[in-house]
This record gives structure tokens, C-alpha cells and sequence, in this order.
């Protein structure tokens, strides 16, 4: 046992080195060469090392091959691999709630709520609604039709506000409410997982019982938003008088992963309770001592995330899915775009700033991947599907800068 386990070790650790190395070339290369997000690298590697195409032939002395198909469960990859990428997508949503500023959300979350609920339900009905008419569902309570409805509802903060930054628009009446309408969805993207999973492990349910699991989404959610609001302020007077090097980042890590824990004992995913811990860090004036103090981590960690992310997808399989992931990444373009539009334009944008919002609501990123891989996990969709899922996620996200820039280079207002 203890020469098995030791192995084990062995073998992630030496996974994890060429991870890291190629992640870092992947992201490097989009960046720098092709302008995009560096995540877009991230994945792509890991779709040429997955134990589907090329991992299976990379060779290390004593750590061959070093990416096996595991032919035990469903993803292909070792447990041990998956757990550590679980990890690194708390650090992940924590950063993601961490950087939200609660304060500005607030102020502009009536229009950022209409914005962003327009851009959760059209996507996630038109989701559901296709994936049935193409063949790969038989109900509007199919695993398969809920989870690539849920997939279409995200968007990536992280993407959009690096757009925004990089052009100095964060701060007006289109950036903010991006953002706060952006947080939004992510919100609604997490909670419609939680639902979707609810109605999965109880297979079909009525009416009234999908209610109670919105409820106790909601609620529980709630709950550790409210209480980690409640204790930050004394917990952060408390990690301010540690003296030990690190004792108060690991007391913070800490919290968020026992949020994480709570949160899936009860029945929600891991990330919605690191995301309200976040948010509640938010509103402390250790905010960017956490940012900062966590950059390392991230850089290690969130790489391998989306690397084994992109690790799940068998592109052996997608042929009998192309024409699919083409449609349903069209669908999942225009459905961001004018579910979210369309309210802006009635709210307070005029066509210009409505059109500002809806391109910019439209990368998925992280979550939409999140939403994916779980749902695979649980056995709901196959590789294909996930496959079609992370095409979208690329496609959406590469659009995003490539229609968006443009549009705010436009020395013209965006409001009424």
C-alpha cells in the first residue's frame, strides 16, 4: 500500500511539472502573439495532453505513460489529478468574490439584476430548447438539456473586466454595469447549477419540489454571504494581531474552504460558498493584502484548473457533436447578446451601450467550464457534450475582445 501510495505521488507530481510548463507556453503564446486570454492556451494544452490524444504517448522515465486514460470513471483522469483542480477552482471564485466591489455592485444592481437575469434565462430556455431539437435530449428535465442550458448562462468577470481595464472603461456607465450585471450571472450561472444538480439527483420532479430547491439555493447561499459579512470585521481585527508569517492568509484559506465544504454538504456546489466568503473579504481593508499575498498561489494553481479542464475533452468523440457545438455556439452568442441588449436598451443604453453590454456579457469562461465538468463528473453529459461545451466557451471568448474593442473605441456616449 505505502509503495502505491508513494507512487502515486510520484507520478502527480511529475504531471504536475509539465502542466505547469506547458500551461505557461499555451497561455504565453495567446497573448502575446494571438491577443487573447491567456486562459483560451491554458485549455488548448490541455486538450493536446489529455489521456485522449496526445498524453497517453508522453513518456517520463518511471512515469509512463505520464497521462493514462483512467478507464475507472468517466472523466479518463486520475482522481488525484481532478481533486487538485478542484482546489484550485475555489482559489479561483474566492479571488473572483474577493475582487467584486460589493459597494458598486449595489449601487448599480437593479439594472446589473435586469441585465443579467435577461442574460441567464434567454440562454439557458434557448439552451434547453435546442439541445432537445438537435437529438441530444428528450425533455426539458433531461441532464443533458439542464446542464447545457446552465453552461450558456455564464459569463466570465474575469475575462470582461480585463477587456475593460486594459481600455480604461471600467469606470463608465457600460463597464460598471458589465461588471455588476457580469457578477450577476455568475451568480445566477451558480445558483442554476445548484438547482440543476438538485433536479438531477432527484431525477424528475414537479413543479413545487424545483421550487424548494431554488429556495434552499437561494437561502443557503444567503446564509454564508450574511454570516461571513457578520465575521469578517471581527476575524479580520483577530488576523491583524498574529504575529507568525502566514498565519492570517492561512487562516483566510482556511475559512473559504470550510465555506466551500458547508456549501456542498448542503447539496450547493463548492464554488458558491468560496464565492460568498469572497464577497464578504470584500468589504475588509485586508482586501488587497489578500489579492496580492494569493497572486502566487493563483498563477500555480488556476493553471492546472484549466488545464485539466481542457484535459476532459476526447476530441476523438466530437465529430458526431461538430454540428451541435456549431449551433449551440451561435445560439449561445446571440442569446447573450440580445437577452442582455434588449433590457439595457429599455432600461437606460441607448443602441450603442446596449450593444456595448450584450458583447460584453458574452464570454463564458471559467464558470461556463465549471458548469461543464461537473456536469460531467456527475455522470449527466458525455465527453462529446462537454466537448461542445468548452467549444463554446472558446468561441464566445475569443469574440468577445475581437466585436468588443471596437465598439468602445467609439467616442460616443452609451446612456439615454
Amino acid at each position: 500500500m505505502e509503495s502505491n501510495i508513494a507512487e502515486i505521488a510520484f507520478h502527480l507530481v511529475a504531471q504536475i511539472s509539465l502542466i505547469l510548463l506547458f500551461a505557461k507556453i499555451g497561455g504565453e503564446i495567446f497573448e502575446r502573439f494571438l491577443k487573447q486570454p491567456g486562459v483560451l492556451g491554458e485549455l488548448l494544452t490541455g486538450i493536446l495532453i489529455s489521456p485522449f490524444f496526445l498524453g497517453k504517448y508522453i513518456n517520463l522515465p518511471h512515469a509512463s505513460p505520464l497521462f493514462p486514460l483512467d478507464s475507472s470513471n468517466i472523466l479518463g483522469i486520475s482522481p488525484e489529478l481532478y481533486s487538485l483542480a478542484q482546489v484550485a477552482v475555489i482559489i479561483l471564485l474566492f479571488l473572483s468574490g474577493v475582487e467584486t466591489d460589493l459597494s458598486l455592485f449595489l449601487k448599480f444592481f437593479i439594472p446589473a439584476f435586469v441585465i443579467g437575469t435577461g442574460g441567464a434565462i434567454f440562454p439557458f430556455a434557448l439552451g434547453i430548447l435546442v439541445t432537445i431539437w438537435m437529438g441530444f435530449a428528450d425533455s426539458f428535465l433531461h441532464p443533458t438539456a439542464l446542464f447545457m442550458g446552465a453552461t450558456l448562462t455564464a459569463t466570465s468577470v474575469g475575462i470582461t473586466a480585463r477587456i475593460l481595464s486594459d481600455m480604461g472603461k471600467i469606470n463608465t456607465p457600460e463597464g460598471v454595469t458589465i461588471i455588476a450585471a457580469a457578477v450577476v450571472d455568475d451568480v445566477l450561472g451558480i445558483l442554476v447549477l445548484t438547482i440543476v444538480l438538485g433536479i438531477v439527483d432527484k431525477g424528475q420532479i414537479s413543479l413545487a419540489e424545483a421550487g424548494i430547491v431554488t429556495l434552499k439555493a437561494l437561502g443557503v447561499w444567503f446564509l454564508i454571504l450574511i454570516v461571513g459579512l457578520i465575521i469578517v470585521k471581527p476575524l479580520t481585527r483577530f488576523l491583524k494581531a498574529l504575529r507568525s508569517e502566514g498565519a492570517w492568509l492561512g487562516i483566510v484559506l482556511a475559512v473559504t474552504y470550510f465555506a466551500s465544504y458547508l456549501a456542498e454538504s448542503f447539496g450547493l456546489a463548492m464554488i458558491i460558498g468560496a464565492y460568498a466568503i469572497g464577497l464578504a473579504f470584500s468589504t475588509t481593508d485586508i482586501k488587497e493584502e489578500i489579492i496580492e499575498d494569493l497572486r502566487g498561489v493563483y498563477h500555480f494553481l488556476v493553471p492546472v484548473f484549466f488545464v485539466v479542464m481542457g484535459m476532459l475533452v476526447d476530441i476523438t468523440t466530437m465529430g458526431k457533436a461538430l454540428i451541435f457545438g456549431i449551433v449551440i455556439t451561435l445560439v449561445a452568442t446571440f442569446a447573450k447578446i440580445f437577452g442582455c441588449g434588449i433590457p439595457a436598451f429599455f432600461i437606460r443604453f441607448n443602441i450603442l451601450g446596449a450593444t456595448r453590454l450584450g458583447i460584453g456579457m458574452l464570454p463564458r469562461g471559467e464558470v461556463a467550464l465549471i458548469i461543464a465538468g461537473i456536469a460531467l463528473a456527475k455522470e449527466a453529459i458525455t465527453h462529446d457534450i462537454y466537448g461542445v461545451a468548452v467549444l463554446m466557451t472558446a468561441v464566445t471568448t475569443f469574440l468577445a475582445p475581437i466585436l468588443l474593442v471596437p465598439l468602445l473605441r467609439i467616442k460616443k456616449e452609451g446612456t439615454k
